[in-house]
């Protein structure tokens, strides 16, 4: 599929939006299905790129900067994969192969983000000239192009794509051997599951287990839809919620009240 220069344009608006907001975390556009999603309302393929979004969503949920450890670009892998997607022309059938290129494209993009923030510790300095400068002026300048810094290191590459055109990427696509494929796939499936793990190994506590056993339990019945799925989450919430305004040891055990009712109940139980 060919994109107008219109859809160029509003393609490299997304992805610039999405390099800043890794940074500023205030709209989410980075987030794969944001970012996924409006790739696909700009070039008119909605439904494959809300598909990739929501998939690359699940095996971004584990990734997070933790101390010094930078996670994988997300936005990158977001915007990159969906201009691949949608340049391939190949729809839905062509999802798979989106999100086997988006997580190595998601650790590539950790080396440009590494290069901005160090670029991004010389504009510090320039603003702590400013302030002694007393140019408030100067300090927000450079915070700007900090930021924008942040929106080019996610618009440049995917400003590259595009003029790369469609031919060679679905050339690309279609030369990528069957085993090259696949282990892409494994390893994103891989992904997956250390993203589930991290997440849970942060959420998990004795109150909650219980809850995500019955999520994981009802979501291996098919015939429940994901409305059903939701609404059966939103009746757990109001539950947990109930649970802990009661609060203490509510039959009269011996556990004291340390500041976790809900937990009181469960080991009452």
């Amino acid at each position: 599929m060919d994109l107008n220069i219109v859809q160029m344009i509003l393609v490299f608006i997304v992805a610039f939006l999405a390099g800043m907001e890794g940074i500023l975390d205030e709209f989410h556009f980075h987030q794969p299905i944001i970012a996924c999603t409006l790739i696909g309302l700009v070039t008119g393929n909605l439904v494959p790129c809300v598909i990739l979004g929501g998939t690359l969503q699940m095996i971004a949920l584990g990734w997070a900067n933790i101390g010094a450890a930078v996670a994988p670009d997300a936005a990158l892998a977001s915007v990159a994969s969906a201009i691949i997607l949608v340049l391939s022309g190949a729809g839905k059938a062509g999802v798979s192969s989106a999100i086997a290129i988006a997580v190595p494209l998601a650790v590539a993009g950790l080396l440009l983000t590494i290069i901005c923030r160090t670029i991004a510790t010389a504009f510090v300095h320039f603003m702590d000239a400013a302030a002694k400068e007393g140019s408030i002026g100067k300090v927000e300048f450079w915070h700007i192009v900090a930021i924008c810094m942040q929106g080019l290191r996610i618009a440049i590459p995917a400003a590259l794509i595009l003029a790369i055109g469609a031919g060679p990427v679905r050339g690309l696509l279609e030369a990528m051997p069957t085993w090259l494929t696949d282990g892409l796939s494994i390893g994103g499936g891989m992904v997956v599951a250390v993203g589930y793990a991290m997440v849970i190994n942060m959420m998990a506590t004795r109150e909650v287990w219980p809850f995500f056993i019955i999520g994981f339990v009802l979501a291996t019945v098919s015939s429940i839809t994901l409305i059903g799925l939701g609404g059966i989450g939103i009746a757990l919430a109001l539950i947990y919620l109930a649970l802990s305004k009661q609060g203490g040891s509510g039959n009269g055990g011996g556990n004291a009240n340390i500041g976790d009712p809900l937990g009181d109940i469960i080991d009452n139980y």
